[in-house]
């Protein structure tokens, strides 16, 4: 059985390349600079970085594979125009496409797409084409708010997205809903906009009919899906009183939830309450909490003791660490096929 993390950042990268980004800014406050120069990283700045914080914490922890993207927090799409946006994920994935190429067998691409508020998806349309086609990505990161706190794009259910969801379908890729920074300071990044951000993405769908129109769609809502888990009950009546179908059916075909859920009892409860087909295993380290619990002397984000420690039977365990990844997620599986896997 492969153990695969299906939510990963890389949140340590080398100097020059946030130091490209930094450029990038100053341009937008005085546009008489020279455009910035992406950076020409050598295979060592790379895995200077890498070596010492993801894959060393994959190793340790016992997992063989993760799903990597850029780190979410520097998605950024609220900064400056669709070109600045567009070259930023360009620099972002090309470097998640050199991770992978020196550890094919840990690290599998995800996307960065190059959104902007109010902008179009056509850029982003074209850059998934060419991280799937051209780098061997499997998936992407979807921003439901690219404003950055202030909700001013219209619900993940708008035909504003359907263009992005055609393509979707077309390559047969999933999408992880993830927010980026917060602007808004009445939300702190990791610990409230993050979450209002997967619970407002999982009512979204609950209110609309998003998946009569894309049956085949795929969504994995990261951080345990936000406070759904919690309060199913809710969702659940609120399907019933709205006239929408049961949330098994309307909803749970194509949405999935992962466990970067940071304490034992809150596993217990995602698992009490979500079926196992639609929980995939993730960690999102290294990420939103890096620190050891002081009540267990562990790493909050070391999310595979919480799964260990269930003692499921095999054959769900099988689901949550490879299978159900591979489903989601039908270019990995393809990949590892063809690895023998």
């Amino acid at each position: 059985m492969l153990i695969i993390d299906c939510h990963g950042h890389q949140t340590i990268v080398p100097n020059a390349h946030l130091e490209y980004r930094e450029t990038q800014k100053s341009r937008l406050d005085n546009p008489s600079l020279p455009n910035p120069t992406k950076p020409n990283l050598s295979n060592d700045e790379i895995r200077e970085g890498i070596e010492e914080n993801q894959l060393k914490l994959l190793k340790e922890r016992g997992a063989d594979m993760t799903i990597f993207s850029p780190r979410a927090s520097r998605m950024e799409p609220h900064i400056g125009d669709e070109t600045t946006s567009l070259d930023w994920s360009i620099a972002c994935n090309d470097l998640i496409w050199r991770v992978t190429d020196l550890y094919p067998d840990n690290f599998i691409g995800v996307c960065q797409l190059p959104q902007t508020p109010g902008g179009s998806m056509d850029n982003s349309i074209s850059e998934l084409e060419r991280c799937v086609t051209e780098l061997g990505f499997v998936g992407c990161n979807l921003n439901p708010d690219p404003s950055g706190g202030y909700w001013d794009s219209p619900p993940l259910t708008d035909k504003y997205w359907h263009p992005f969801y055609e393509k979707m379908v077309e390559l047969d890729v999933p999408a992880m809903v993830h927010v980026s920074g917060s602007c808004n300071p009445t939300f702190h990044a990791t610990g409230s906009y993050y979450i209002a951000a997967d619970t407002n993405a999982f009512m979204q769908f609950v209110q609309g009919d998003l998946f009569k129109d894309f049956p085949d769609l795929r969504f994995i809502i990261p951080h345990g899906g936000g406070a759904v888990p919690y309060h199913w009950g809710r969702y659940r009546g609120l399907a019933d009183m709205l006239g929408q179908p049961t949330l098994d059916g309307h909803v749970m075909q194509n949405v999935y939830f992962d466990t970067c859920v940071y304490h034992q009892p809150g596993i217990n409860l995602l698992f009490d309450v979500i079926d196992i087909n639609n929980i995939l295993f993730g960690s999102e380290m290294v990420g939103a909490v890096r620190g050891i619990d002081p009540e267990t002397g562990h790493y909050f984000d070391d999310t595979k003791r919480y799964v260990d420690a269930l003692n499921l039977p095999k054959s769900d365990l099988a689901k949550i660490y490879e299978g159900n990844a591979r489903k989601v997620y039908p270019r990995l599986d393809a990949l590892l096929k063809k690895r023998g896997l």
